[in-house]
């Protein structure tokens, strides 16, 4: 499989799914619950959102790029980047899920504003990727639809959107380099890929991905 699996406009609307599912997984918890741990070892659920909400912001940064040429980097320095993830346990359940939902509502209506050509546009992503505007909303739906399963609050690989998971697992065995894939289900061999807990038999250990 290559990234032939996946267009643009499918990508954008991944990337609307995977909020409506944080969102959802945020929704119905109270102070301890937020408190709580996530999938992902050593971050609570608190530590989850503010890096989901704080990626919104950084990918903003990349919107605004895009627009206007000026060169803004997705965050300052990896210290920021982690300051952004610590600052979730400061904060209350209502602050956090504003956060979510508020920079999630201004990344959507940015990228709405981008034109034809601006989405050509090159920027820089955290990792130093040279891409092209185009492939915001796909960095967006892996965040988001992934860590929407990390909250560990009843979403699963099964709730993601066919098609996401046939291009996630795509991406991430190109990534790994690997030759081959363990018989199973789509959403569990996604699960395998991107080192989450899956039920395969047999399937070798994988170390985190994203």
């Amino acid at each position: 499989m290559t990234d032939t699996a996946r267009t643009f406009a499918d990508a954008r609307e991944w990337a609307r799914t995977g909020t409506e599912l944080v969102i959802k997984a945020v929704a119905e918890l109270d102070e301890v619950g937020f408190m709580a741990d996530s999938a992902l070892p050593g971050w609570t659920r608190k530590h989850l959102a503010a890096h989901v909400a704080a990626n919104a912001d950084a990918l903003c940064n990349l919107v605004h790029w895009a627009a206007t040429g000026e060169e803004t980097p997705m965050y300052a320095s990896a210290e920021e980047r982690a300051a952004g993830i610590a600052k979730g346990p400061t904060l209350s359940t209502e602050e956090l899920r504003s956060w979510l939902t508020a920079s999630a509502q201004k990344l959507a209506e940015g990228l709405d504003r981008l034109t034809g050509e601006q989405w050509r546009n090159k920027v820089v992503t955290a990792q130093g990727r040279t891409v092209p505007a185009t492939e915001l909303p796909w960095m967006r739906s892996r965040e988001t639809c992934v860590h929407a399963v990390d909250f560990a609050t009843g979403v699963s690989f099964a709730d993601l959107p066919e098609g996401f998971l046939t291009a996630l697992v795509a991406e991430i065995n190109t990534t790994r380099g690997l030759t081959e894939l363990p018989d199973g289900p789509l959403p569990e061999v996604a699960a395998w890929l991107a080192g989450r807990p899956h039920p395969l038999a047999d399937a070798p250990r994988l170390g985190p991905w994203l």
